[in-house]
Parts: structure tokens; sequence; C-alpha cells
């Protein structure tokens, strides 16, 4: 799997970070961003549920 994150639209409140450490880490200008690709067999489940929670739904993850 794969996840991506449209940085652009990132309002920075840190969910799919808190959600799914394994990929997800605020950078250093605040934005979420992707940082383990291809995500890891073992955080699937949670990828997708920081896709499915971000508020802004500026995460996929296929």
């Amino acid at each position: 799997m794969k996840a991506t994150i449209d940085r652009d639209g990132c309002i920075s409140c840190g969910l799919c970070a808190e959600t799914c450490p394994e990929v997800f880490r605020m950078g250093d200008d605040g934005k979420a961003e992707v940082y383990q690709d291809p995500v890891p067999k073992e955080a699937e489940g949670k990828a997708i549920e920081a896709q499915e929670g971000c508020p802004v739904s500026v995460i996929t993850v296929e």
C-alpha cells in the first residue's frame, strides 16, 4: 500500500500522526507528511483509519 497527503490542504491537526505514527509524522513546517513508503503490512489498518479520520480528507491510502 501507498499513502499520500495533499499537504496544501493539511490543517496540521496531527490526528494522522497520532493514529498511525508508523507512517505519518508532523513535518518541520507543522504539516503532516508520509515518511514510511510503502506502508508496512502491520500498519495498513492504522493507515486506513488515519485516512478515514482525517477531518479535511487529504490522506489517500491505496
